[in-house]
C-alpha cells in the first residue's frame, strides 16, 4: 500500500523478534482503480495509528499478484486493524470490485536480520 513513487524503495528494517506478520496476498480486477488507490492510501495511513504497528512492505509483479505485508508488535494490535471500521468497510468493497482472489496469512516471526550495503 505504500507509494514508492515520492520515496527511496526501502523495505521494513530487521525487527527484535518474536512480532507477527500480516501477509496479504492480492489480485485485482480492473475495476475502480482510482478508488481502490485512493483507499490504499488512506488505510496505510490508518494502519501506522494503530498500537503495535512496526511496519509495512508492499510490492507487486508485472503479471498482477500484489503482496502487503504489515508488521505488529502482537496480536491485539492485529485484531484491532481487523475491526477497524475504515478497514471492514474498505475489505467489502474489495470483496466487491477490487479483487479476483486474495489469501491472508499471519505469522509469528522468530528471527529477523537484515543487510545493507555501504
Amino acid at each position: 500500500m505504500s507509494d514508492h513513487t515520492v520515496a527511496p524503495v526501502v523495505p521494513t528494517p530487521a525487527l527484535e523478534p518474536p512480532y507477527y506478520a500480516v501477509v496479504f496476498a492480492s489480485v485485482r480486477t480492473d475495476r475502480d482503480p482510482d478508488g481502490y488507490t485512493g483507499s490504499a492510501r488512506r488505510l496505510s495511513g490508518l494502519v501506522r495509528r494503530i498500537p503495535g504497528f512496526l511496519g509495512e512492505d508492499f510490492a507487486h509483479t508485472p503479471g498482477g499478484l500484489a503482496i502487503s505485508v504489515a508488521y505488529f508488535g502482537d496480536l491485539a494490535g492485529i485484531e484491532e486493524w481487523r475491526r477497524d471500521p475504515e478497514h471492514l468497510a474498505a475489505k467489502e468493497r474489495g470483496r466487491e470490485r477490487w479483487y479476483e482472489r486474495y489469501v491472508i496469512h499471519i505469522a509469528r516471526v522468530e528471527h529477523s536480520h537484515g543487510f545493507t550495503r555501504t
